[in-house]
């Protein structure tokens, strides 16, 4: 289940980074959506576990976790629209 959160927090700040924002509307919406879903899921699967994040079942909601990968969402948006401003990609 909290793979499945993670990937959804990713995906959504991929929409909103794209449709709210209006962030690097030459990559499209439907690339913006899978770079947000592989950093939530990136970010929620290894970086949280790394942080410390561990809960003491594994189906209970964590809140470090989804802010991580919400974090690392992020930054994985970032990092393309870098990757695209530099490379005219």
């Amino acid at each position: 289940m909290n793979i499945l959160m993670w990937v959804l927090a990713g995906a959504m700040l991929g929409w909103i980074g794209f449709t709210i924002l209006r962030a690097n509307a030459e990559r499209g919406l439907v690339i913006s959506i899978l770079i947000g879903a592989v950093g939530g899921l990136f970010g929620g699967n290894v970086l949280a576990p790394m942080l410390g994040a561990a809960a003491d079942t594994p189906n209970d909601f964590n809140l470090f976790s989804m802010v991580v990968a919400l974090a690392s969402a992020a930054a994985c948006l970032a990092i393309g629209n870098l990757v695209s401003n530099r490379f005219g990609v």
